[in-house]
Formats: C-alpha cells, structure tokens, sequence
C-alpha cells in the first residue's frame, strides 16, 4: 500500500518561512503526480500546489510565496513556503495521484501566528 509521510510543520509568526516535506514508498514516485493541499478549520480541502513531469502549477494565494519541488531519487516532494500569514494556518496534506488513484497523507500543521 502506498505510504505519504509528512513532516515540516508548525508554530511560525507571520512573514516567516516553514518547509514541508513528504516522503512516498510503496510508488512509481518518477510516475507520480505529486502537490500539496491545506485544509483551514470549517473549509473545504484546497490544491496549494502540484507538481508533474516538466509542470508546475499554485494557488493563486500562494504564487510567489511558495514553491514546490520533488526528489525522483529519494522519493521527495517538498513545499518551501515563504511570508506566511495567518491565512496559511491549515492542516497540509501531500497527495499522490497514480495509475488513477489519489493517495494522501496523514497531514501536517501549520500555524501561523504572532
């Protein structure tokens, strides 16, 4: 069974940096879609961003502040998240999309807070 295990998040005050990362087993990770989604208290699971071969995709809150980056050979993708604010707080979850299926992970949170 494919496995996404998170790591990276926490308490930040506004304007700082947090990185996030998820490591994938039990997957063709080169094969895989890869992003990260967040979810706020009361709202609806959202795409934070995606990452394929050759493509690169974010919210539109979040261009500029975050990137996204993946490891083929250590099975790696990460989200350097830059200037945060507290709009950012949420629980982050990696996600995995392969051979048709969406995978998640257990998720991770952030809190940005002063």
């Amino acid at each position: 069974q494919v496995q996404l295990v998170e790591s990276g998040g926490g308490l930040v005050q506004p304007g700082g940096s947090l990185r996030l990362s998820c490591v994938a087993s039990r997957i063709t990770f080169s094969m895989a879609d890869m992003g990260w989604y967040r979810q706020a208290p009361g709202k609806q699971r959202e795409l934070v961003a995606r990452i394929s071969s050759g493509r690169v995709n974010y919210a539109d809150s979040v261009k500029d502040r975050f990137t996204i980056s993946r490891d083929n050979a250590k099975n790696t993708v990460s989200l350097q998240m830059n200037s945060l604010k507290p709009e950012d707080t949420a629980v982050y979850y990696c996600n995995a999309y392969f051979l048709r299926i969406n995978y998640w992970g257990q998720g991770t949170q952030v809190t940005v807070s002063s």
